[in-house]
């Protein structure tokens, strides 16, 4: 693995470890905020996704400390490396709730996409294969939130 394949993985993963606490910590604030006709559904299936971006934070983190590497360590160098837009109101209409998190979710597969393209070219296979099940995920997610406006 070459240094500055190395570096770049890293760089990637540790930029798609901050996407996903921002894109866990706004779709945790929907959940809590939600209201409305679709209330418990939506209500539900913020938390369901929250709680699986959630899971994946774990998993990014370890692959940068198993490439030898340092995570970012605290909530303002997540922010600033975050590429998810913060949503700090609690009055949005559902529907608005679930446009952004389509979009933030659509934005996540390219940052995933980018992690395993930087994978592979580092020699990370672990990582590369990982990367097609946070794919798969972040593209289910955008599926539901779609039909959900539909």
């Amino acid at each position: 693995m070459g240094h500055n394949s190395h570096t770049a993985l890293i760089d990637a993963l540790n930029g798609l470890l901050a996407d996903l606490f921002a894109l866990y910590v706004k779709t945790k604030n929907f959940h809590w905020h939600v209201a409305g006709p679709r209330f418990r559904d939506l209500h539900l299936l913020f938390d369901e996704q929250a709680t699986a971006i959630f899971a994946l934070t774990d998993l990014v983190a370890e692959r940068v400390r198993k490439n030898g590497a340092t995570t970012l360590t605290s909530l303002g160098a997540m922010a600033a490396r975050s590429r998810i837009t913060p949503q700090d109101r609690t009055d949005l209409d559902a529907m608005e709730m679930v446009r952004e998190l389509r979009e933030d979710n659509i934005a996540l597969v390219t940052a995933i996409r980018e992690a395993k393209l930087a994978a592979g070219e580092a020699g990370d296979n672990a990582t590369e294969g990982l990367a097609d099940d946070w794919t798969d995920q972040a593209q289910q997610r955008v599926w539901f939130l779609t039909q959900t406006l539909a």
